[in-house]
């Protein structure tokens, strides 16, 4: 069900601009234009995720729509023509979500990022350090606004501790002086366990030296504020530290992705595998890793064009995905996939294989007006301790003895004879 956004705009032109930058978002509009339409739409029940409130209306201009918005729960992005000071201490006195000067068209471009994070933001934990209690509630209450999952700690080894029982967490926010492990050396320990592309390091200070800002860098954290901050300030940082995560993992996946299937690629594959591979074999888990290629696919391609050859892998992906679950699966390339996992024993293992198998030269792949059969090979490999490269060899070999041997069977390495 879509979360619904109320609109409280007097201006149409703005009030669409925005109606359409929500929906985009998946987010139900209403819209009202004045404050009477508020009030009506809320004593009569009705419920929202969030609003955007223009600060100055026909029957308020004084900025009234927020405290009814708030008064009734609703979480409040405040949208003003106004930029004199009084103007914004008074918006920033209230438990708003933020609030947005109509300057230029950046404006409405930074909403839809707060609208956007408000939604997300759930996602994403960031645990509050700091060993005075108010200090902590001031910060965690600004944090809950936007929506984000919260925890908190008193000192850097409760922290620590806090970290390895919730990986959810993305940012670590940690005062300077605390008893026990100050922040300076919370912020060592967590690089030391942590890379800054799976969590980010703020660290905070209400000392006057400035140095502390250079120590907390230099020991791995990502930004620094010095208390007392503003809460715009607080919320750009915290933003930026978060999108900056998201980008690099949304890189990561991209350099890790098949494009067309969305399964790992090969140096995903390797990457998951090189890491995998001696557990197993040190925990005398049953494994395989087997090598996959659709036989005749250069006829598929050829007879009913490109397009559907590329429809044929990603339902080869769909078919894998769901006989297969929980197995490391890539596309190497072309038409080859290559599959890691894992099991009771080698039989169980070689029966999973053996069903995908069988379903896909059952299979009637739709394309078009078109109805396209196919068969695969398989060649596999079982509880190798040889290197990896080793292993996609051995495989490699296997497989292209099944083709050799006529196709859509499985051969086992060392057993081709």
């Amino acid at each position: 069900m879509a979360q619904r956004l109320l609109v409280v705009e007097d201006s149409k032109a703005i009030a669409k601009v925005i109606e359409q930058l929500a929906k985009a978002l998946g987010f139900e509009v209403t819209v009202a234009y004045n404050l009477a339409e508020v009030e009506s739409l809320l004593q009569g029940g009705a419920s929202f995720f969030a609003a955007t409130v223009d600060y100055a209306l026909p029957d308020a201009t004084d900025g009234e729509a927020i405290a009814c918005v708030l008064s009734h729960g609703i979480q409040a992005v405040v949208l003003t023509g106004k930029m004199d000071e009084l103007t914004r201490q008074k918006i920033l006195s209230q438990p708003v979500i933020d609030y947005i000067p109509k300057e230029n068209s950046q404006a409405f471009l930074y909403l839809k990022r707060i609208l956007h994070w408000q939604r997300t933001n759930q996602e994403n934990g960031i645990l509050v350090v700091d060993d005075s209690l108010s200090a902590r509630n001031h910060i965690v209450e600004l944090l809950k606004r936007r929506n984000f999952s919260v925890y908190v700690a008193s000192d850097g080894v409760k922290a620590l501790e806090v970290l390895e029982q919730h990986p959810d967490i993305k940012m670590v926010i940690t005062d300077l002086e605390m008893p026990n492990m100050d922040g300076i050396e919370l912020t060592n320990e967590i690089r030391k366990r942590y890379t800054r592309d799976r969590l980010a390091v703020i660290g905070i200070s209400g000392a006057s030296n400035g140095i502390h800002s250079a120590r907390f860098i230099k020991n791995g954290a990502d930004d620094f504020l010095r208390k007392p901050f503003c809460p715009e300030e607080f919320y750009c940082r915290i933003t930026q530290n978060i999108e900056n995560l998201n980008n690099i993992k949304q890189i990561q996946r991209a350099a890790n992705t098949d494009y067309l299937t969305d399964l790992p690629n090969r140096r995903a594959f390797i990457q998951f595998s090189q890491s995998k591979i001696p557990q197993y074999v040190e925990q005398n888990t049953a494994f395989c890793l087997a090598m996959l290629d659709i036989d005749y696919f250069k006829k598929i391609n050829d007879t009913y064009g490109h397009e559907a050859g590329d429809n044929v892998l990603k339902m080869v992906a769909l078919y894998m995905r769901k006989h297969l679950p929980g197995a490391m699966i890539a596309r190497l390339g072309g038409e080859e996939f290559a599959v890691l996992l894992t099991g009771v024993d080698d039989d169980q293992l070689y029966a999973r294989l053996d069903d995908l198998r069988r379903e896909l030269s059952l299979a009637q792949l739709s394309y078009e007006n078109h109805q396209i059969s196919l068969t695969v090979s398989i060649g596999v490999v079982f509880n190798s301790d040889d290197k990896l490269a080793a292993q996609m060899n051995a495989a490699d070999q296997a497989l292209y003895n099944a083709k050799e041997n006529g196709r859509n069977q499985i051969v086992v390495s060392g057993q081709e004879d």
